[in-house]
């Protein structure tokens, strides 16, 4: 399917860089909202990164008019009566994207793909919103989507097969990076990458390290920005939904940190609301490191550190055991996992992702560090059972010649 017409819902932030994305590929996008003047809002913004472009010579003035030309904003769905492809990106409430899908099915072609940009919602509740529902799957781009360069493939339980082609086709038309997700809460990228921020508000919360010295550490490890920071730029509200999603799915491993709920409660909603974890513009940093302290004392447990010092496996083994967990479930294959975890999170690219680093440090010795993790910090770390069958075989990793890839 040759796509002509793009159309966008929801003028925010992804759906902005989103229609930017698009339009620099050399596609028409109209990106709608719920009133023309969001709708124009939304466009200014996609011509902010262009001038950002243009600023640092990447395209000229004329260039960026030209690419200009192509986006056009509405008020209204009934712009896109003759898109090929619509992107959602509305604000992450299942019952609101549902009502778009309905008005979007009554709306669009027969034949148009219909894609959600959620991270986490449920694809197969969106399809089952409209009479097509093979015509419905998952996009899901990351921010800033004009700078990342993966985008989650995620067909629900009735996508039809072409629709899947088309929309990988697609993501590569505009220069990204494709994999395709099997449906699950969270998706891959987001399930993973949880994993290891909750653990990073658990170990604050057991006082084994400030954000700081985690921080720290973990981007001496190679990660672009420490866990902390991350969640600032991700926003903690956001963080905390997604938790909470993964968490009625996946059960007590995926219980989320009392701590990031506080924050949200007390407005430290990271960089947009100016404090977080960390403080933003011409704030106080001392006065809000102090009170920050002041609000995890609530919070902490037994009064102070388990362990007598850090340890960054911590993290990254909460990580890697549920990259394993996804693995076993075929939500991808392992390549892809790895390729999703470095184009998608940054993880370090000479250590190649989270499975081939596992290979890297011994799947004998990933276990047994688990099952320590398990004593001293609880069952969440249990040791999924695909690592517990491989280590059996003697599928050790890098040293043995096979783990969860060949060497």
């Amino acid at each position: 399917m040759y796509i002509y017409k793009v159309g966008v819902v929801g003028a925010g932030t992804m759906g902005a860089q989103i229609t930017h994305v698009v339009s620099l590929a050399g596609l028409p996008v109209v990106l709608t909202d719920m009133s023309d003047a969001l709708a124009q809002r939304g466009v200014q913004a996609v011509r902010a990164m262009y001038q950002v472009r243009v600023s640092k010579g990447k395209m000229t003035t004329e260039q960026l008019e030209e690419k200009m030309l192509l986006v056009s904003p509405a008020g209204d769905l009934t712009a896109l009566k003759d898109a090929d492809l619509v992107i959602e990106a509305a604000p992450e409430h299942l019952p609101l994207k549902q009502r778009v899908f309905q008005q979007l099915d009554a709306i669009c072609p027969p034949g148009a793909m219909l894609a959600s940009n959620t991270s986490a919602l449920s694809i197969s509740a969106l399809g089952a919103a409209t009479k097509k529902p093979g015509r419905v799957l998952g996009l899901h781009f990351f921010n800033p989507a004009y700078a990342m360069p993966l985008v989650e493939v995620i067909p629900g339980l009735a996508t039809e097969q072409q629709v899947i082609d088309d929309a990988v086709g697609f993501a590569e038309s505009i220069r990204k990076v494709p994999i395709l997700v099997k449906e699950c809460a969270g998706f891959l990228v987001n399930r993973v990458l949880m994993a290891y921020l909750n653990e990073a508000v658990l170990s604050l919360e057991d006082g084994w390290a400030s954000h700081r010295e985690i921080d720290q550490d973990m981007a001496a490890f190679g990660m672009p920005v420490g866990p902390f920071a991350l969640l600032d730029t991700i926003g903690l509200d956001i963080a905390a939904d997604v938790a909470r999603i993964l968490h009625e799915s996946y059960g007590p491993r995926m219980t989320p940190a009392s701590f990031l709920e506080v924050l949200v409660k007390e407005g430290r909603l990271g960089a947009k609301a100016g404090r977080g974890f960390y403080a933003y513009g011409n704030g106080d940093a001392a006065a809000e490191d102090a009170e920050l302290d002041r609000l995890l004392k609530t919070v902490r447990r037994n009064g102070g550190p388990r362990e007598p010092q850090w340890i960054r496996s911590r993290l990254l083994l909460a990580m890697v055991n549920e990259a394993i967990m996804a693995l076993q479930e075929g939500v991808a294959s392992a390549r892809d996992i790895d390729t999703a975890m470095v184009a998608g999170t940054g993880f370090p690219v000479d250590k190649e992702g989270p499975l081939h680093f596992a290979d890297r440090l011994g799947l004998d010795h990933v276990l047994h560090e688990l099952e320590e993790l398990v004593r001293t910090a609880g069952t969440r770390f249990w040791p999924a059972p695909m690592l517990r069958r491989m280590v059996a075989a003697g599928f050790t990793g890098h040293i043995a010649g096979r783990g969860f890839f060949t060497y």
